[in-house]
């Protein structure tokens, strides 16, 4: 009788026993998502109690380590061919959606001979003059914003003479750093980053024309066995709340005017 009792209390234990709460997916984001997705991401907690685990890089280096079983659940990716090229492969739930556009900005900390405008007229200037010793962008090789500040200097004639004073960021971030930071007179980076509240008070920006490049289309898309929450956060992503702060850090949504 005993033995039937304990048995029973012990199935009463195993019954009440909560259940483990599902760990924080992990999140590839695009480094000029760095201010923007971090406050989606509260918003999210605030809103649904759930967290996310989000890491930023280049889009190209996370696109490498997906293809290689990275365990990514979600990925925002800052250009949508990563995309297309990762759901090729069957690394993904589909094709996603296109969440974002980005923008470029010529930055320049204070006190550097650059002005910053938004025909580069000023870099050109401070190159003629020999001001420009360093000048930053992350590295065009697998940063979508280092491709795209390529293709806007080389738009403006200025590729070649400003080409031996690069300073190559890992990605978008890393460059607004050595352009503000790091002994550069200036660089291209995101937009998006030098709307941060306390930019303004180290360096000057300027938008640069969209037309000068090719578009900077953000697609993002859940990989293959994604769990609830992320799938929870990629549907949180295009909803009001998070597109309104996405508008608020210099994001164009789609099929809307830039």
């Amino acid at each position: 009788m005993l033995g039937i009792v304990l048995s029973l209390v012990g199935l009463m234990f195993t019954f009440a026993a909560p259940a483990a709460a599902e760990p924080a997916p992990n999140i590839a984001a695009a480094s000029d998502l760095r201010l923007a997705l971090t406050e989606v991401a509260a918003a999210f907690r605030r809103d649904t109690g759930q967290e996310v685990a989000l890491t930023f890089g280049s889009s190209g280096n996370f696109y490498r380590q997906l293809q290689q079983g990275a365990p990514f659940q979600l990925f925002l990716s800052a250009d949508e061919d990563y995309v297309f090229d990762l759901a090729k492969a069957g690394k993904t739930e589909g094709q996603g959606t296109l969440y974002a556009l980005g923008r470029l900005a010529v930055v320049a900390p204070k006190g550097s001979a650059l002005r910053p405008d938004s025909t580069l007229s000023g870099l050109r200037a401070a190159l003629r003059a020999g001001q420009i010793t360093r000048f930053a962008i992350a590295n065009p090789a697998h940063a979508p914003y280092g491709q795209r500040a390529e293709e806007a200097l080389r738009h403006a004639r200025i590729w070649q003479p400003l080409s031996g004073k690069l300073v190559l960021g890992e990605n978008v971030s890393q460059a607004l750093q050595f352009a503000t930071a790091g002994g550069a007179q200036g660089g291209i980076v995101a937009y998006s980053l030098v709307l941060d509240p306390g930019f303004a008070a180290r360096a000057r920006y300027a938008l640069i024309p969209a037309a000068w490049h090719r578009p900077l289309r953000q697609r993002m898309v859940l990989t293959k066995g994604a769990g609830p929450v992320a799938q929870k956060f990629y549907r949180y992503i295009q909803q009001p709340a998070a597109r309104r702060i996405l508008v608020r850090y210099g994001f164009a949504l789609p099929g809307e005017a830039r």
